[in-house]
C-alpha cells in the first residue's frame, strides 16, 4: 500500500466570499477563521449567538497536490476520509466523487479514474449543519435536548456541538480527521479482528483477517506478535482468493496480563499483520492489544441482580467520570491535550471513564492512552436525549457508522462495554414521550436499540457486552433506573434540590451518572469576562451557565452548608467545595456498600468550554476541588466515615487484589485541635472487600450545642506506618461550626525536581486550597483539612508547572486559603 497524505496546508473561505485564507487539515472552520482573525472568540463574553449565526453559512476548502506517473499505475487508488463534518460534497478535478452526511463515519471511494499525472485539485464544500437541522425540524419535529438547536436528531453530527445544559450552541465543521489517498495492488487488508481464549498460564489469539483482492493472486498472510520485552510469535498462512476471512492462531505461554489502573500493570503486545505476495509486503496493519478477559457480570442476589465489571475473573468497583467532547472548536483537539486529561484521571485514581453518547467517538489515541493507563472505557453509541426516525435511509447510515467504529475500537484492552444510547429508554418510560410524541417513534426506539443495534454490535464484537441504554434495568421501556437492577442515573440531588446526604439513601447496582455543579476558578473566569462581568448574575456569567436556574441552585446548595461568601472569588471557590463534598459523600457511601454497588461514575469529567458545569476538570484542565477530592475518595484503600448525630462509623474499603493490614487511628478534637479523646484499632481486610472497622459514640462528650459546634473528628489509616487515607467529620453543618482564624503558615524548600511546602496552622482549617497567582501546578494533595497539631507536607513537581518558577518566585506566587477566609 502506498499512501499520500492530503493533510496539511489548504485554503478556505465562506462560499459567498472571494478571499481565500490559509487553513489546516485536520482542523475546523472555527479554528481557521480564528487564526486568520476572521471570527471573534466564540467563548469570550456573549459572542456565542453571533457565531451561531455564522454557522448558517456554507464554507469550502481547496488544495492542490502532485501525482507522479507511477502513482496511477496501481490497481486501485482510494480516497480515504476519516472525518468529514458533516454535510460535505467532495470534488476531484471538478468531478463530484463523494457526498457525506455523517461525521461519525469513515468514507472511502475509488478515485483513480478522476486523477491525472501532475497537478490535481481537491475541493470540499461544507453545507451548514445549523441551517439543515432547522429546516428538517420544520418538516418533522423530533425531540432532542431542550438546550440545543432544534432538529439535531435529524443529523449524524455530535449533538452537543449544537448546545447542551453545560455547553454552547457552537456547531463547528471541517475536515476534522485525516484525509489521504491510498493506492493498492492485487489486494488489501480490510479488517483484523482478534479474539482471546484464556486458560491456565496461556492465551490463544484467534486472528481473523478480512482481505479484498482484485486479482487471482497467490497471496499469504503473516501475523507477528511482539511482547513488551521483544519476544516474538509468528505464523503465516495462504490467503485463498475465494475467501475473505483468513484465520491465524498464536499461542502465548506465560502471558503478561493487562489490568485496570491500581489493580496491576498494563502490558501491551504489538500485533502486526502483513499481506504478502511472496516476500513483498502489499499491505500491513498494526494493533496494540492487552491480554485480559473482561465482561459485565449480572447475577441474581439478595438485592436484585448485580451489574459489575469482571476483569480477569475479579469483580471491579468502577470509579471515574463521564467524558464529553473537549472543545467546541474541533481544530484545537490534540493528542497532548487528551493525554493531559487522561493523566489527570490516573492521578485521581480513576479506573474507568464513560464516553457519553451525545458527543463523538474519540480519536484512536484516546483509546491507546486508556489502554496504556488502565482506564476501562464505557462506550456509548452516539445517541442522546432525543427521538430518531428509524427509516431505511437512517438505518443504513447508522449501520455503516456502527461498523466503522466497532471495527475500529473492538481490539482495545480498555473497551469494557458498549451502550446503545444515553437516557432514551429513561425518557420514553419516565418523561411521557409516548403520550407527547406518539407510538411510532416509541416503536422506532425499540427497533433501533433493542433489535437492530444489539444484533449488529454482537455480529461485530461478540466479546464485548452490549447494554441497551444508560440507564436501563430490564429493557422494553420497563422500569429503567431501578436501583436493584442494571445501571442508574440520579439527579434528585441537584435538579431536585435534595440534600447531599440523600445519596446515602440509595443503593444502586451501578451509578453511571450523578453530580453537582460548580464554577471554574477565577483564572478561568478571567479568560472570558471583563471585570464588570464578574457577578454570577451578570449577563456574561449567565451566558456561560447553560443549566437554566443553575446559578440559583449553586447558591441554594452553598446556603445549605456554608456561610455566604464575601466576594466573587470566594463564591467561585465555595461552589467547588459543595460539589466536592457531594461527590465525596456519594462515592464513599457506595464504596462502603461494595458488592451491592459496583460502580460510581460521576457527571462529568471535563468541559467543552469555560463556564459553570458539573465538571471536575475545567476547560483548561485545571483541577477543581472535586478532582482533588476524587484522588482521595477513589483511592484504592479508603477510610471513610458515616456520621449520624454524635455517632460515627469508620469503614475501610480495599479495592486492590491484595489483603491489607493497618491501623486506623481517630482523634476527637476541639476547634483549636486540642485532643478530647483518641483511639486506635487494628484493621485487616481481604482483597476486594469492605467492612466497618469501629463504631464511635460521643453523645456523652458532645452534650451541648457549643461542644457540637466546636468539635470535630479526625481519622487516619496507616499501612506499614505510612498514611494511606483519612478524613474529618463535623457534627454540625459547616456553616454552623465555630471556625477560628487558622493563621496558616508555610515553609517552602526545593529539591532537584520538586518544591516542598510544609504547612502548619494555629486552629482547625477546613478545605485548605493552595494555588499560584498565575501558573498552574499539579499538587500532591490539595483542598484538604488541616489540624493544628499536625504538619501537612505537599509537593509540586517542577515539570508539572505551566511556567518555570524559581524558589523565590514560587514563594511569592503561592496563595493559601481555607473556608475561614471566604466570609466576613
Amino acid at each position: 500500500m502506498h499512501m499520500l497524505t492530503l493533510n496539511g496546508a489548504w485554503k478556505m473561505k465562506k462560499t459567498d466570499e472571494l478571499e481565500w485564507i490559509d487553513a489546516t487539515v485536520p482542523g475546523s472552520v472555527f479554528n481557521d477563521l480564528l487564526r486568520a482573525g476572521k471570527m471573534k472568540d466564540p467563548f469570550y463574553r456573549d459572542n456565542e449567538q453571533e457565531i451561531l449565526e455564522l454557522t448558517k453559512s456554507d464554507f469550502e476548502y481547496k488544495r492542490s497536490f502532485i501525482l507522479a506517473e507511477d502513482a496511477l499505475a496501481h490497481d486501485i487508488v482510494l480516497l480515504r476520509c476519516e472525518g468529514l463534518d458533516t454535510l460535505c460534497e467532495l470534488f476531484i478535478n471538478g468531478t463530484l466523487v463523494l457526498k457525506s452526511d455523517n461525521m461519525h463515519r469513515t468514507y472511502e471511494t475509488d478515485v483513480k479514474d478522476f486523477l491525472v499525472t501532475g497537478r490535481n485539485d481537491i475541493h470540499v464544500i461544507l453545507r451548514s449543519p445549523t441551517r439543515y437541522v432547522l429546516d428538517k425540524d420544520k418538516e418533522m419535529f423530533l425531540t432532542s435536548c431542550a438546550d440545543a438547536v432544534p432538529g439535531i436528531s435529524h443529523l449524524r453530527k455530535a449533538h452537543s456541538m449544537f448546545g447542551w445544559d453545560w455547553g454552547p450552541q457552537l456547531p463547528d465543521s471541517g475536515i476534522w480527521r485525516n484525509i489521504s489517498l491510498c493506492a493498492y495492488d492485487q489486494g488489501r487488508i480490510d479488517d483484523v479482528n482478534v479474539t482471546q481464549k484464556h486458560s491456565d498460564n496461556s492465551v490463544s489469539l484467534d486472528i481473523h483477517v478480512d482481505i479484498k483482492q482484485w486479482k487471482n493472486s497467490d497471496l499469504s498472510i503473516r501475523a507477528t506478535l511482539i511482547s513488551p520485552e521483544g519476544k516474538v510469535w509468528e505464523q503465516e498462512t495462504n490467503a485463498s482468493p475465494s475467501l475473505t476471512d483468513t484465520s491465524i492462531t498464536l499461542d502465548i505461554t506465560n502471558p503478561q496480563i493487562w489490568w485496570p489502573n491500581n489493580y496491576g500493570s498494563q502490558p501491551l503486545y504489538s500485533l502486526r499483520v502483513f499481506l504478502l505476495d511472496g516476500t513483498t509486503i502489499i499491505d500491513e496493519k498494526t494493533l496494540n492489544i492487552g491480554l485480559r478477559t473482561m465482561k459485565i457480570r449480572q447475577a441474581k442476589d439478595e438485592w436484585g441482580e448485580s451489574f459489575e465489571f469482571e476483569v480477569n475473573g475479579k469483580s471491579i468497583f468502577a470509579m471515574g467520570a463521564n467524558y464529553i467532547p473537549e472543545d467546541n472548536v474541533f481544530g484545537r483537539l490534540s493528542f497532548e491535550r487528551t493525554e493531559k486529561l487522561l493523566k489527570s484521571c490516573v492521578e485521581a485514581n480513576y479506573n474507568c471513564v464513560r464516553v457519553w453518547g451525545g458527543g463523538y467517538y474519540p480519536e484512536d489515541y484516546f483509546y491507546d492512552l486508556c489502554d496504556q493507563y488502565g482506564l476501562i472505557v464505557w462506550q456509548d453509541h452516539m445517541y442522546a436525549c432525543g427521538a430518531y426516525d428509524f427509516n431505511d435511509e437512517f438505518k443504513e447510515n447508522i449501520k455503516l457508522e456502527t461498523i466503522d467504529n466497532v471495527k475500529r475500537l473492538r481490539h482495545h484492552a480498555c473497551l469494557g462495554i458498549w451502550s446503545g444510547n444515553n437516557e432514551l429508554e429513561y425518557a420514553w418510560a419516565l418523561w411521557e414521550w409516548t403520550e407527547r410524541y406518539g407510538e411510532k417513534l416509541r416503536d422506532d426506539y425499540l427497533r433501533q436499540f433493542e433489535e437492530f443495534l444489539p444484533a449488529l454490535n454482537d455480529s461485530l464484537d461478540p466479546g464485548t457486552f452490549y447494554w441497551r441504554s444508560s440507564p436501563s434495568s430490564y429493557g422494553g421501556i420497563d422500569d429503567p433506573n431501578n436501583e436493584s437492577v442494571g445501571d442508574m442515573h440520579y439527579w434528585d440531588v441537584w435538579h431536585g434540590r435534595k440534600p447531599i446526604t440523600e445519596y446515602r439513601t440509595l443503593f444502586p447496582r451501578f451509578m453511571s451518572e450523578f453530580g453537582l455543579q460548580s464554577f471554574p476558578s477565577l483564572k478561568t473566569v478571567e479568560t472570558f469576562t471583563l471585570p464588570a462581568d464578574r457577578n454570577i448574575f451578570s449577563s456574561v456569567m449567565e451566558a456561560h451557565q447553560k443549566n437554566g436556574t443553575g446559578n440559583e441552585k449553586i447558591l441554594y446548595y452553598i446556603s445549605e452548608y456554608f456561610k455566604y461568601p464575601k466576594n466573587f472569588d470566594s463564591l467561585l471557590y465555595v461552589s467547588q467545595l459543595i460539589q466536592a463534598e457531594g461527590m465525596r459523600v456519594a462515592v464513599e457511601h457506595w464504596r462502603r456498600n461494595r458488592g451491592r454497588c459496583m460502580g460510581a461514575i460521576y457527571w462529568q469529567l471535563n468541559d467543552i468550554w469555560p463556564g459553570a458545569s458539573w465538571s471536575s476538570l475545567d476547560y483548561f484542565g485545571r483541577w477543581k476541588a472535586t478532582h482533588h477530592s476524587a484522588k482521595r475518595f477513589f483511592a484504592p484503600v479508603l477510610a471513610s466515615a458515616c456520621e449520624e448525630g454524635t455517632s460515627v462509623a469508620l469503614h475501610v474499603t480495599n479495592e486492590t487484589l491484595n489483603p491489607v493490614e493497618g491501623r486506623l487511628s481517630w482523634r476527637l478534637l476541639n476547634h483549636l485541635s486540642e485532643v478530647i479523646q483518641s483511639g486506635e484499632v487494628a484493621v485487616s481486610l481481604d482483597a476486594l472487600s469492605t467492612k466497618e472497622a469501629i463504631g464511635l459514640d460521643f453523645s456523652d462528650v458532645l452534650d451541648n450545642k457549643q461542644k457540637l459546634r466546636q468539635s470535630y473528628l479526625a481519622f487516619e489509616l496507616t499501612v506499614d506506618n505510612h498514611p494511606v487515607s483519612g478524613g474529618s467529620v463535623l457534627f454540625v453543618k459547616s456553616k454552623h461550626f465555630d471556625y477560628l482564624d487558622p493563621r496558616i503558615s508555610a515553609s517552602i524548600t526545593e529539591s532537584q525536581d520538586s518544591f516542598i511546602i510544609e504547612l502548619n496552622s494555629q486552629a482547625f482549617a477546613n478545605y485548605v486550597l493552595l494555588d499560584l497567582k498565575t501558573a498552574d501546578a499539579l499538587w500532591s494533595d490539595n483542598v484538604f483539612d488541616l489540624s493544628a497539631d499536625r504538619t501537612k507536607t505537599v509537593t509540586v513537581k517542577k515539570d508539572s508547572l505551566s511556567e518555570a518558577l524559581t524558589l523565590e518566585a514560587f514563594q511569592e506566587h503561592l496563595t493559601i486559603r481555607s473556608l475561614y477566609d471566604t466570609y466576613e
